[in-house]
Parts: C-alpha cells; sequence; structure tokens
C-alpha cells in the first residue's frame, strides 16, 4: 500500500477513509500503483528532466518522477496537502529535488519544465490544457488524467460523436493519443466517473496561425456542426456580430468604413471561393479549417 494511505492528523481524517479530501477542489488521489507507475512510464522521464506536476495530492505520483527525474516542481492548491507531501519527502535524498507551489495553476506563474504530469482536477481540465499549450518554451510531452469523456473529446476525429470545438483546437496545437482508461476504483475517495490518460506533444514549430482568430472561426461553426459552413454564417446573430467586429478593426485601425461595402456578400465570397461552403464542420479536419 503507498505511503500516502496512512492516516495523518494534520489533515483531519476520518476511520473509512483516512485523511478527509475536499471534493470541491476535485481532490480524488490516485491509489493504484500499478496505475501510478503506468503513468510515469509513459512519460518517458529523462534523468535530466524537470518535470512539472499538477495536484500531487500526498505524493502517490510524485515519489515516482522524483526516483526518476532530476527536478520536480508540483502545483498544489491545498496547503494542507502541500504539508504531506513536504513531510513525506522529508530527511529522504528526494527532498532536494522537490520544489512546492501552493496556489491555484490557473493563477500562478509556470517554471521552465520538460514534461507535465497531472491528475487534473476536472473542473479545470479544458483550461489547464490551453495553459500548457500556450506556455513558452515549448515542452516535450505531458500525460495528463482527464474525466473519460473530456479526454475522449480531445482525441474524436471528424465524424465522431464527440468531436467537438475542444477537439479540433487542442489538434491544431498538439499530437494528442489515448493512453489509458482508468476506473474510479483507483481512486481515493471515489469519483463519480470513469477517468482516461492521454499523452499530449505539442506540435513544433507551432502552426502560423493567430489562434484568436481560429478559435473564433470554430466558435461559430462548432455551435450548429451538423449544418452547412455557409449556413452557419447566415445566421442574423452572426453576421451582426461580423459587422461589429469589421466596424471595431476600421476604427482601430483608423480606416472609414465604406458606405457600400456589404460585409456579408464579402464573407460569402471568402466562403465561395474556400469551396468549403456545403461542408459540415462535423466531419471537416483542420486542413479544412485552414482552408
Amino acid at each position: 500500500m503507498p505511503k500516502a494511505e496512512k492516516t495523518t492528523s494534520h489533515l483531519g481524517t476520518s476511520k473509512s477513509t483516512g485523511p478527509l479530501f475536499d471534493k470541491t477542489l476535485g481532490q480524488h488521489i490516485l491509489k493504484n500503483p500499478l496505475v501510478v507507475n503506468g503513468i510515469v512510464e509513459k512519460a518517458l522521464l529523462k534523468p535530466t528532466d524537470t518535470v512539472l506536476e499538477v495536484g500531487p495530492g500526498t505524493g502517490n505520483v510524485t515519489v515516482k518522477i522524483l526516483e526518476k527525474a532530476k527536478k520536480t516542481i508540483v502545483v498544489e492548491m491545498d496547503p494542507r496537502l502541500a504539508a504531506e507531501l513536504s513531510k513525506r519527502v522529508q530527511g529522504t535524498p528526494e527532498q532536494r529535488k522537490l520544489e512546492i507551489i501552493v496556489g491555484d495553476f490557473l493563477k500562478v506563474d509556470l517554471p521552465y519544465f520538460d514534461v507535465c504530469i497531472s491528475n487534473t482536477p476536472y473542473q479545470i481540465s479544458s483550461p489547464l490544457v490551453f495553459k500548457l499549450l500556450q506556455h513558452r518554451p515549448l515542452w516535450r510531452c505531458a500525460v495528463l488524467m482527464f474525466q473519460r469523456e473530456f479526454a475522449l473529446r480531445l482525441v474524436a476525429k471528424p465524424g465522431d460523436e464527440l468531436y467537438c470545438r475542444l477537439s479540433a483546437n487542442v489538434q491544431l496545437l498538439a499530437k494528442v493519443e489515448h493512453i489509458m482508461k482508468v476506473g474510479k476504483n483507483n481512486f481515493r475517495p471515489p469519483p463519480q466517473v470513469e477517468s482516461s490518460v492521454v499523452r499530449i506533444e505539442p506540435r513544433y514549430p507551432p502552426p502560423p496561425v493567430d489562434f484568436d482568430e481560429w478559435d473564433g472561426l470554430l466558435r461559430i461553426l462548432f455551435v450548429r456542426k451538423n449544418k452547412t459552413v455557409a449556413a452557419n454564417f447566415k445566421v442574423t446573430s452572426v453576421m451582426e456580430m461580423l459587422e461589429h467586429n469589421y466596424k471595431t478593426y476600421c476604427s482601430l485601425n483608423g480606416r472609414d468604413v465604406p458606405m457600400d461595402f456589404d460585409v456579408k456578400k464579402a464573407v460569402m465570397d471568402v466562403i465561395d471561393a474556400s469551396e468549403m461552403g456545403e461542408q459540415r464542420p462535423a466531419k471537416m479536419d483542420n486542413d479544412d479549417f485552414l482552408k
């Protein structure tokens, strides 16, 4: 049994579960050592690596990372669990290789790292992925635990039921692979959902695309992903938004808006030129969206 399964008085304890975890923070501690080892192995760590771990909990994964990497930096929101982890490595050779950042992952400035490993609090899954993908310098890979459906959305392909804006956005910036299913009984306390582990490798160099513009396009197309591209752009609210955006663009760049300029016609001309007007976003891949 992993050492973290022992109860500790400073965390607060329960006779049945040991340390009392805060479910509102997504605290579900991975307890199966086979799964722990599998996650660390899939990261393909090198002795020279600096590893960033998000949500280490009581450190079951952390101690395995410390055995293989040069340095491990963990971000833990709960000071009680950070103290538990610090106590766990105290007096061991691994103590000097561990740095603990107590804070909200989404708010802290991330340090340099080569690999990221995370048993992700599920409520921050999407912002966590994009914060990692926007971090510079680029890292080598990330091995991340997510709620099963979220993980399947990350790897979904055009035509799949779960294919969505998230799928296309992440796959623009990275290669994503589903590597492991993890049942709820592998955690303490068990979550209400099944989990999966994915491996993410950023594309290098990153695609020469303004991501905000790209995401703006996909926001329009995936609201009604089974309608055609042309039909999505003909929606009145979409066209009104584009007209407003065009006027704002002209204003910010010191340009006059031509009195006879027809935004709707200009947009439809671009769609016609792309030959994508009759395609449906649910079945389009990223090359199609780029076109």
